[in-house]
């Protein structure tokens, strides 16, 4: 069995509580041991981590592959790429495909192309038949065939009673439902937040209430039905003292954000460049200081990417262009930037809402650098400055809302399973 050692690193693991420097035996793809001055002798092979930040794999909990259906855009072994260069080794690839992902055909297709790929993917199936919110899914099937998650996220599930239905029967069937929250009857033709800017531009906006009053509905089923509801993409100030209440209240719920609702604002939109348009949207800095705090205080459990490619054909046309924006390769650098640099997280945080919380609210066995776990890693650069060039990303797509950003940290490897699948070129 080859044996590999990564020393002299400074190793983050919030699992653990381990903040210092820590050496790590990796034996036949696992973690064998964590402690200070591994001896090398006998080992196949060692890897110098001084002045890196040695931190457990990354667990996105959002993200769109786009594969199957929409390959122009990303596909599994793009996107996993993309994932790795970020240091994210675990990701939950929505259902929003071609087909959609609520068959066992297309749940296999996912996986049994995932398996060849540089990260792991776990399936978020259709909550329901389809994503139109008509008929649930085949939850029992969807746990057969390995899915860790359910949502119609692209849209929410619309209807009270279905979601309901949904809640309950993920509950039953040991799967973590998703909710996308946005009432679609308020947010009409939005193009944008609801604001200033938005009527300074004439553009019709999203009102806050769209992402707030399904949010509340979806946190009093969780506490209802007393089953687990994770919040997605929160964006507002509402939707933030929602949950935590919520949480005070004992409700089984948990919640992520993205890096570009904690780094911008809608001011962003003055541009009228469709790669700032997302859903839900930029919005205002009451909003940003709401998210900062919210993961501060741990209403928000997780940073996740909301990943969504489009080509440049889809973003050519401002008015018209599809929401989202790319992030597998930037929301790393994007939290050290915005949120440790300024001293509003700590390091330890920040890999605690991007690595061990996601990977705990999903279930899988990631988030960690115990002996036992897989060796999925990554060694960090936190020094490191860089400028977001669109054409560098190894995206198929390159709508990111970072482009020529300059952020920070940069990853130097990633090692999955104990195999090295990513090594910093420039």
């Amino acid at each position: 069995m080859a044996t590999l050692l990564i020393r002299n690193g400074h190793v983050i693991d919030p699992a653990q509580s381990l903040d210092g420097p820590v050496d790590l035996l990796i034996e036949d793809g696992l973690i064998r041991q964590a402690a200070p001055s591994i001896s090398p002798a006998g080992v196949d092979r060692v890897v110098e981590a001084r002045g890196l930040t040695v931190i457990p794999g990354l667990v996105d909990m959002h993200v769109h592959l786009r594969d199957p259906g929409l390959t122009e855009k990303e596909d599994i072994h793009t996107g996993c790429n993309a994932a790795v260069i970020g240091g994210i080794t675990s990701l939950l690839c929505m259902p929003n495909t071609k087909p959609p992902a609520d068959s066992r055909e297309t749940i296999r297709y996912i996986r049994e192309r995932a398996a060849t790929a540089k990260a792991k993917v776990y399936v978020c199936a259709a909550a329901t038949k389809g994503l139109e919110g008509r008929q649930l899914g085949d939850y029992a099937m969807y746990r057969e065939e390995g899915a860790a998650a359910v949502s119609d996220d692209g849209r929410p599930v619309e209807s009270l009673r279905m979601m309901e239905e949904a809640v309950r029967s993920a509950k039953e069937n040991g799967l973590r439902i998703v909710s996308h929250c946005e009432d679609l009857r308020l947010i009409g033709r939005g193009l944008m937040h609801l604001g200033e800017v938005s009527q300074e531009l004439g553009l019709p906006g999203m009102d806050r209430r769209s992402e707030d009053s399904i949010t509340q509905r979806d946190l009093e089923i969780a506490g209802r039905l007393n089953a687990p509801v994770h919040i997605c993409h929160v964006s507002t100030r509402g939707s933030v003292e929602l949950i935590r209440a919520a949480k005070a209240k004992g409700w089984p719920v948990t919640a992520e954000t993205c890096p570009h609702y904690f780094a911008y604002t809608d001011e962003k939109l003055r541009s009228r460049d469709a790669d700032y348009r997302m859903n839900p949207p930029l919005r205002e800095q009451e909003d940003v200081d709401a998210v900062i705090q919210g993961l501060q205080d741990g209403t928000l459990d997780c940073i996740a990417t909301d990943h969504a490619p489009h080509t440049r054909q889809d973003k050519k046309d401002f008015l018209t262009a599809p929401n989202g924006v790319i992030g597998l390769e930037t929301s790393l650098a994007a939290g050290i930037r915005f949120l440790v640099e300024p001293g509003l997280l700590t390091m330890y945080q920040l890999i605690q809402r991007m690595s061990a919380n996601p990977a705990r609210i999903l279930g899988i066995p990631a988030g960690s650098l115990a002996p036992g776990m897989p060796a999925d890693l990554a060694l960090v650069d936190t020094k490191a400055v860089w400028t977001v060039l669109p054409e560098r990303l190894q995206s198929k797509s390159k709508n990111s809302v970072f482009k020529f950003e300059r952020l920070q940290g940069k990853v130097k490897y990633t090692f999955v399973n104990g195999e090295l699948v990513y090594v910093m070129r420039y």
